[in-house]
């Protein structure tokens, strides 16, 4: 027996995507630093790197060249639960997303909001439906923050603020689509061919013009011309697997368009696909069935089931458990919020 996801009424699709054909990665350094050993979060401004860990119990962000060493560190006092992503903004505002909840357990989540001085400014947030594990934030060209959650059977949800951003808060979420994603056969990843359909990482050009998420094993990119995040996310993206990658959750875009990818574990490399944005520019119109509803979207079915994950009921059950674990494997302190 196989079990199909079933759609949800309000959503984006995500569909499979072609694949460029020059789409192979390239390493660019190794992280060899033993502080950086669950990067999670990435940006770039084509010179410098800026770096997070997942998790940790103070503010930290790395400044790393383009070889991977780390030329400083930006610290602050501020003790965060459990970072996951990594966004700036084209005034050097860094946004660090404190959203992750394996055990579903937290009444809020956070982001924290690092200046160009190391000043942080926290904003708590509530979701309305309930706890959520959401590792990718994108960031639109206008400074509305996007949160894409991590789903185990690959319907990710797709939150943004109701209102301007209180501080501390906290600030309502509003769902405003849900995000699908196929399973595919690329190699990687800690969980198996589940990892495949869940949300780890996001990541826009310093422009909006292109937005990218990605699972543990590929990444999808997007094109965004009007700088639209949700218009985006009904368009067909280019896929671009990420082999190999031992727990990929780092994604980020140089400015010339070039795709940056990274894994958690010290000695693992930083990688780059050239050309990923412009491959997505090409592709813009909206997927087939797909319309716009203002603040949300909605899409209709795709043929035979494309876009959509579908595995062994007996496949499911294993990986539900051993993500479980997996989650469970990576608690470490917390701080209380």
């Amino acid at each position: 027996m196989r079990w199909v996801v079933a759609f949800a009424a309000v959503s984006l699709g995500l569909l499979s995507g072609p694949v460029p054909a020059s789409a192979a990665p390239e390493p660019l350094c190794t992280m060899k630093d033993s502080r950086i050993g669950e990067l999670s979060g990435l940006v770039s401004d084509g010179k410098q790197l800026w770096a997070i860990n997942d998790g940790g119990s103070k503010v930290q962000v790395f400044v790393l060249g383009r070889d991977c060493k780390v030329q400083k560190v930006l610290t602050e006092k501020t003790d965060p639960f459990d970072v996951e992503d990594l966004a700036r903004t084209p005034d050097g505002t860094l946004w660090l997303s404190d959203t992750g909840d394996n055990q579903k357990g937290r009444l809020t989540v956070a982001l924290l909001e690092m200046s160009p001085q190391g000043k942080v400014t926290l904003h708590r947030l509530t979701y309305p439906d309930g706890q959520h594990d959401t590792e990718a934030l994108i960031m639109d060209k206008a400074g509305m923050p996007y949160l894409i959650t991590k789903d185990v059977l690959g319907e990710a949800r797709v939150y943004r603020p109701s209102g301007p951003l209180a501080s501390p808060g906290p600030t309502n979420l509003e769902k405003v689509g849900t995000v699908k994603i196929a399973t595919t056969d690329t190699q990687g990843g800690p969980v198996g061919s589940i990892g495949s359909v869940l949300v780890t990482g996001g990541a826009s050009m310093a422009d909006g013009s292109v937005i990218a998420l990605r699972t543990y094993t590929d990444a999808y990119v997007y094109a965004a011309p009007d700088g639209d995040v949700l218009a985006a996310l009904q368009r067909n993206p280019v896929r671009i697997p990420l082999p190999g990658e031992k727990q990929g959750e780092a994604i980020a875009f140089d400015p010339d368009g070039t795709l940056i990818s990274g894994s958690e574990g010290v000695g693992q490399p930083l990688r780059t696909v050239r050309g990923a944005a412009a491959s997505a520019a090409q592709s813009v119109a909206p997927a087939e069935g797909t319309t716009s509803t203002g603040a949300g979207a909605s899409a209709g079915s795709a043929e035979d089931g494309a876009g959509l994950p579908i595995l062994p009921a007996a496949g499911i059950t294993v990986a539900v458990v051993g993500l479980g674990w997996f989650g469970f494997s990576k608690l470490r302190r917390r701080a209380r919020r």
